[in-house]
């Protein structure tokens, strides 16, 4: 086992142990939370290394690095999820490799995608992304839409060809009223959530919390979460 496999396979065992530790706190089960590993900076042979490990879920926030990874590692059975900001002119690359895109958040995007989707013969799975840190604009600092334009997008991916409402994602707002208090940032989507599964049972997926705050997220209920420092290390450059 080289240096590098064996840091990630500790590494990971110690975010499962965390998982698994927030779960018994909530009182929920180990299999209701999916960990999702964000590998943005890292190279296609961590990805390899990660799918050695058991790893099946895979992020990335800029296509341009995804693509090419999806492609290096097209031969193992990972579900790779996009969850940056996506502009339209990129749709068509990541409707062919994604399963999940995590970050819809505006009309033209559902659009986009159900017309690349279908192109694709592919069908993808989406979330909204829900900006709790949104002003007048209706959109967050990081991306997502507003509270307020959750049920409007959620009736056109509903009904969108190629596409499939899976549920909503937030990021830890860093401004507003639920800046650093992540506990009650996840408790409000859940309620989110709750709100959305009345027109739309199936749209169950809630993906929240990350390296810093997956306790908070599985605490308030999340499905899935979004872990990339804790897994891979502080990324070079960044900080």
């Amino acid at each position: 086992m080289t240096d590098r496999e064996r840091e990630l396979a500790a590494n990971l065992a110690k975010v499962e142990e965390r998982i698994a530790a927030a779960c018994v706190t909530a009182g929920r089960k180990r299999a209701e939370v999916t960990l999702i590993v964000v590998t943005k900076t890292y190279p296609a042979s961590d990805v390899r290394i990660l799918a050695e490990l058991g790893v099946r879920h895979v992020a990335e926030n800029r296509d341009q690095d995804a693509a090419p990874k999806a492609a290096a590692c097209a031969d193992l059975s990972l579900d790779w999820h996009f969850v940056g900001q996506l502009q339209t002119n990129k749709v068509r690359s990541v409707a062919g490799y994604a399963r999940t895109v995590q970050s819809v958040d505006r009309a033209r995007l559902v659009t986009a995608l159900s017309k690349e989707a279908v192109r694709a013969e592919r069908e993808v799975g989406c979330l909204i992304q829900v900006a709790l840190d949104a002003g007048a604009t209706g959109r967050g600092e990081r991306g997502g839409v507003g509270p307020g334009g959750i049920e409007e997008l959620a009736g056109l991916l509903a009904e969108a060809p190629g596409l499939r409402l899976d549920g909503l994602m937030t990021v830890a707002p860093l401004t507003g009223e639920y800046a650093g208090r992540q506990r009650a940032a996840f408790g409000r989507l859940m309620d989110l959530s709750t709100d959305l599964r009345r027109a739309h049972p199936a749209a169950n997926m809630v993906s929240a919390g990350m390296s810093a705050d997956l306790e908070e997220a599985v605490a308030a209920g999340a499905t899935h979460v979004r872990v990339g420092t804790a897994v891979l290390g502080v990324r070079a450059g960044l900080g």
